[in-house]
């Protein structure tokens, strides 16, 4: 963890200049275990989606039960790139990877999609049905000292997420990574640009595309792309994706 991040609803004061911590909860234990703070003692604390800051640990409970934290904020981090991957539904610890690694890298948006090669009982994993996604997110946004999280669905089919951000990002440039149907490799598709239109960038379930979603992402305006001739993991792709994709935005 490079910051602490607490979610706003944490603070009973609308300042949220102060929190008690119970020694219970996993920041807790690294605040005094891991950073080996003591009172009087400062750390790098934020706000989900809101600014980050310092927090000071102004006193331990003398039963140990919990941290009084205090607190002192910035101004708000800028807005995240404005990339959206669309990622076929793929199995959860595949998804709990990507979910990490594409935040640490910065996205505005991810919507994990129902494919016609996916599997459907993906969707009903814990991941998704008891929130357990959002853990990842935050732990992503930790590594990379941001406060900022994607806005994230994933119950929804392919074509009402292309719809929805058809509808959302109507100037958006679309690209659909694809092996087999590709006449280009990502890296030659993308221009860098100092004031680049939003992205979306579409990559398939583990077993790929069927024709009848490169027939819906060609009617919605999809170029195709490929990342090279070798066929990688989905979570490597996705990083790998984001990444070239940032570059060319100019964020990195």
């Amino acid at each position: 963890m490079n910051i602490i991040l607490f979610s706003p609803g944490e603070f009973s004061s609308p300042a949220r200049d102060a929190l008690t911590l119970p020694c219970a909860d996993p920041r807790a234990a690294h605040i005094t275990g891991i950073l080996r703070r003591k009172p009087g003692d400062t750390f790098d604390a934020g706000l989900i989606d809101g600014p980050r800051g310092k927090a000071t640990l102004a006193a331990i409970a003398p039963d140990n039960a919990a941290l009084t934290l205090a607190f002192t904020w910035n101004s708000p981090p800028p807005p995240p790139p404005p990339l959206t991957p669309i990622i076929g539904l793929p199995r959860p610890q595949t998804a709990r990877k990507i979910l990490n690694e594409a935040t640490a890298l910065g996205v505005s948006e991810m919507h994990f999609a129902a494919t016609g090669r996916g599997e459907p009982s993906y969707a009903q994993s814990t991941l998704w049905t008891t929130g357990e996604y959002r853990r990842h997110l935050i732990a992503g946004a930790a590594q990379a000292f941001c406060t900022r999280i994607p806005r994230i669905t994933f119950s929804n089919t392919l074509a009402t997420v292309i719809a929805s951000l058809a509808s959302a990002q109507p100037a958006a440039r679309r690209i659909a990574l694809d092996n087999y149907e590709s006449p280009v490799l990502l890296s030659d598709c993308l221009e860098k640009s100092a004031s680049p239109a939003p992205l979306v960038l579409a990559l398939g379930s583990e077993r790929g595309w069927t024709a009848g979603e490169r027939d819906l992402l060609r009617a919605a305006r999809f170029a195709f792309a490929h990342l090279g001739p070798r066929v990688l993991r989905t979570e490597t792709a996705v990083t790998a994706a984001v990444t070239l994709a940032l570059a060319r935005l100019g964020r990195l």
